[in-house]
């Protein structure tokens, strides 16, 4: 992946940016597009398939709610820094909600998605990486598996 943004940098001449100065709803919106192209890239590579289903795959991990439970899942894992980052989305008012959610799903999985664009914005992409590997493994798994750990 670093290999692929370094080439976006020099081919669009894009500078390095700080990604503390953008407000958590534009972290929000290039990290709904990047957390997207994850999703869509694993989906795609389970293997050739209508699209209509690679379509209902995604669609699954991208709404709000499993947003909403992934972060839930990997919250006592993030740094202060990156709790600050999450904290600071959750609580941004946004003009808009998303259609089949709820206000708490929506705000969390705001957060999540500023997170995932502070990230991908600062170039930690391997932390990134490991956050939504470690919450999409969390959420595979069983209920019960989880309640017995706990």
């Amino acid at each position: 992946m670093e290999e692929s943004v370094s080439f976006f940098k020099e081919a669009f001449r894009l500078k390095d940016v700080d990604a503390g100065q953008y407000s958590p709803l534009v972290l929000a919106y290039i990290g709904d597009a990047v957390y997207e192209i994850i999703i869509r890239t694993i989906v795609v590579n389970r293997g050739n398939a209508p699209v209509k289903w690679l379509h209902r795959q995604s669609a699954g991990l991208v709404k709000a709610a499993a947003q909403a439970r992934l972060i839930l899942l990997i919250e006592e894992e993030l740094t202060p820094e990156e709790h600050s980052v999450y904290r600071r989305g959750r609580n941004a008012k946004s003009a808009t909600m998303a259609k089949n959610a709820t206000m708490s799903d929506y705000r969390k999985a705001t957060g999540f998605e500023a997170l995932i664009g502070f990230l991908y914005l600062n170039g930690q992409y391997e932390r990134m990486t490991e956050l939504v590997r470690l919450g999409l493994e969390r959420l595979e798994r069983p209920e019960k598996e989880m309640a017995d750990e706990i």
